[in-house]
C-alpha cells in the first residue's frame, strides 16, 4: 500500500508530462473530489494509508485529467464568484473574464435599485445566478436556446437556492422575449472557428461548440444583440457583453448606426479589451 502524499506525487508528476500548467494544483483538486474530502484536509492525512480502490479511483481521475477533460467535468462542479455550481458538457464553463462582467455590470446601477434583468444565452446559469445572488432587489430572466443548457441551469439554481429569484425560459436569443429590462447581459459566442481550432484541448473537444463560434469573424451573435436590445430595454437601460479583443472598432461603429446615447469598451484584468456596455437613448 501507498500513502496519500506518495501517490498524489505520482499524480501531479504525471499531469506535469501532459503539459498541465498547475499540475500538484490539479491533482490536489482531483483526489479531494476522489476522496470525498476538502482540499485543505488532504494536507491532514498525507501518511494516510490508500486501498486498492482508492489508488484505481484516483488513477482512473488523474488519467482523465491527462487527456485533458476538463478538471470541471471531472469534478463536477465550478467555483463562480460566491457560487458553487454543477459543471458539466451541457454547457460552457464559466471563466474568470465572466466574473469581472459581473462587476461591471453591478456598477451600471445604485445597489438599493430594483432592477429588471435579461440574461441572453445563459447556459450553466452563472451569470443569471450570480447577479440574484448578490442583489437582493434584482428580478432576473434567462434564456437559451439549448434544453439541456437550461435544464443544468435549472439545476443550478435549485443547488443555489435561487429557483424564486430567476426564471427559466427556452428563446433563441430575443425570439420568445416580450418584457422590457433595465439590464440585458450576455456571454455570447464570439470566436472563430479559426481560433477554436487553436484553443487548448479543454475548450476545444469539451465545450459545445455553439457556445464558442459565431459567424462573420466571432460578431453575428453579438451584431444581433446590439441591433435587437433597444426593442427591449427600458429609456436609459444598459446592454452589457462579454466579447472577444479585436472587436470593440466594429461594435462602436454599429452602435453610432444604432442610435445608442453612449457605448463603450472596457477591458479586463489583464488590460485586453473584452467587454462592451451600451445605454439606450
Amino acid at each position: 500500500m501507498q500513502n496519500l502524499l506518495e501517490t498524489l506525487k505520482k499524480a501531479a508528476e504525471f499531469l506535469a508530462r501532459k503539459g498541465l500548467e498547475k499540475p500538484r494544483v490539479e491533482a490536489e483538486h482531483l483526489f479531494a473530489a476522489g476522496l470525498g474530502l476538502k482540499r485543505l484536509d488532504l494536507y491532514l492525512q498525507f501518511e494516510r494509508l490508500l486501498n486498492d480502490d482508492e489508488v484505481k479511483r484516483l488513477r482512473d481521475l488523474t488519467v482523465r485529467r491527462g487527456n485533458r477533460e476538463p478538471l470541471q467535468h471531472i469534478v463536477g462542479k465550478v467555483e463562480f464568484r460566491d457560487l458553487v455550481l454543477k459543471s458539466d458538457k451541457r454547457a460552457l464553463i464559466p471563466r474568470p473574464e465572466t466574473e469581472e462582467l459581473i462587476d461591471l455590470a453591478l456598477a451600471l446601477f445604485p445597489e438599493d435599485q430594483a432592477v429588471r434583468v435579461l440574461d441572453l444565452g445563459t447556459g450553466s446559469g452563472a451569470i443569471a445566478l450570480a447577479l440574484a445572488s448578490e442583489r437582493p432587489l434584482w428580478k432576473v430572466d434567462a434564456v437559451d436556446r439549448s434544453p439541456d443548457a437550461l435544464a443544468l441551469a435549472r439545476e443550478n439554481a435549485t443547488q443555489c437556492n435561487l429557483t424564486e429569484r430567476v426564471n427559466f425560459a427556452e428563446s433563441d436569443w430575443f425570439a420568445a422575449v416580450t418584457d422590457a429590462y433595465d439590464l440585458i447581459i450576455s456571454n455570447p459566442p464570439y470566436l472563430t472557428e479559426a481560433e477554436v481550432a487553436e484553443a487548448d484541448p479543454e475548450v476545444r473537444e469539451f465545450d459545445p461548440k455553439s457556445a464558442l463560434i459565431a459567424p462573420e469573424e466571432g460578431l453575428a451573435d453579438l451584431r444581433r444583440i446590439l441591433t435587437d436590445a433597444p426593442k427591449f430595454l427600458r429609456t436609459g437601460g444598459w446592454v452589457i457583453c462579454e466579447t472577444g479583443i479585436d472587436q470593440h472598432a466594429a461594435l462602436a461603429e454599429l452602435c453610432a448606426k444604432l442610435g445608442y446615447a453612449e457605448s463603450a469598451g472596457l477591458p479586463d484584468m489583464s488590460d485586453r479589451p473584452r467587454f462592451w456596455k451600451a445605454k439606450k437613448a
